[in-house]
This record gives C-alpha cells, structure tokens and sequence, in this order.
C-alpha cells in the first residue's frame, strides 16, 4: 500500500471522524490506487484511529474474492463511481448530521452563505424512495445520478453524503461547506 496515500487517508479520516462526518463502524473512504484498483476501509473499521490494516486493495478487473467480502458496505458503490469516472481518484460516504438531517425535509439545499452559494451553489437531494431495497440499487442508482447531474457530491435523503474528486482536500471542503450550510439553513429556521 503506497505509505503517503495512506497517511493521507488517515489524516483526512481522523478529521472527518472528529467532525462526526462518520459514525462508529459507518461510512467509508477510498483511494485510487491504479487504473482499476483502489483501496478502502474494512467493515466495522472505527475511521477514527486507523491503520494500515484497516484497508484493504482491491481490483476491479480481476474475478472478485474473499477480500471484497472484508472491505465496507459501501464498496459497491465505490466500485461503480471509480469504473465510470476516471477523474475520481478519491471517494467518502460520510452522514453528517446537519446535512442528513436538512434532507429529510428538502429536495435541495440552497446555501443562504457565502461559501456555500459560491462553491457549491443549489445541491439537489436525491430521494431513495423505499430503504428495503436501497443496498441493492445503491450503487446503480448513485452512478447514473453523477452521469447526469455532472456533480460530485451526492446529498441522499435520510442516507447521507456520497463525494468523490480528483484532489482529496477539495472533496473534504465541499463536504465541510454543504454540512456548514445545512447547519446555517437549520437554525435559521428555529
């Protein structure tokens, strides 16, 4: 596993974990790592503390083996987003609270701040409908709303917050800037 990448990782999701962006044992995060292979966190990996054997390296190309079964819930979806956009070289489901919570009752967020209309504009909210099936069509459903939206962030009703970019810091700085927004948009109106 190449070591700066890592440490990369590491720092960016102990951050995230402190800003309560993932949960103990849900979210993921993941990393480009060749043309069709990335790495990403292990189920049940606390994104807090982690170390290199809380990743695991996958291939895309390659028959899938036990290891697919060790790596996040979440990794179909980062498979799909990886495959279909080259660009992608880092992705997170994060849920952070304020965003997760603003979509249950909107259909997008409009940042009323500065930051927010400026860097991300209108984020539309994408409705799953019914959760029963939702693992089942997660991946399928999260890469044709990139294909036609052309966005990299994903706000999903009651779910959370699929991002993916080319630079690592700038995918965290949107996720920080829509979740800064929500908590604005929320409390104006209490």
């Amino acid at each position: 596993m190449d070591k700066y990448l890592f440490d990369e990782i590491k720092h960016i999701s102990h951050s995230m974990f402190g800003k309560n962006y993932f949960g103990v044992f849900h979210g993921s995060i993941s990393a480009r790592t060749g043309i069709h292979s990335f790495m990403i966190n292990k189920k049940e990996t606390i994104l807090d503390q982690v170390e290199e054997r809380c990743f695991i390296e996958l291939n895309c190309s390659k028959a899938k083996d036990y290891r697919w079964n060790e790596a996040s819930p979440d990794v179909r979806i980062h498979e799909a987003i990886y495959q279909t956009f080259p660009n992608a070289k880092y992705i997170s489901y994060t849920m952070p609270p304020y965003a997760t919570a603003y979509s249950l009752k909107h259909c997008s967020v409009i940042p009323q701040d500065y930051y927010g209309d400026q860097i991300l504009g209108e984020v539309k909210v994408y409705d799953p409908q019914n959760f029963n099936d939702w693992e089942k069509r997660a991946a399928h459903e999260i890469r044709h709303f990139f294909q036609e939206q052309k966005e990299h962030l994903l706000l999903i009703k009651g779910f959370g917050l699929i991002s993916y970019d080319r630079d690592l810091s700038e995918m965290v700085k949107k996720v920080a800037i829509l979740e800064n927004s929500c908590r604005l948009l929320i409390i104006n109106e209490v």
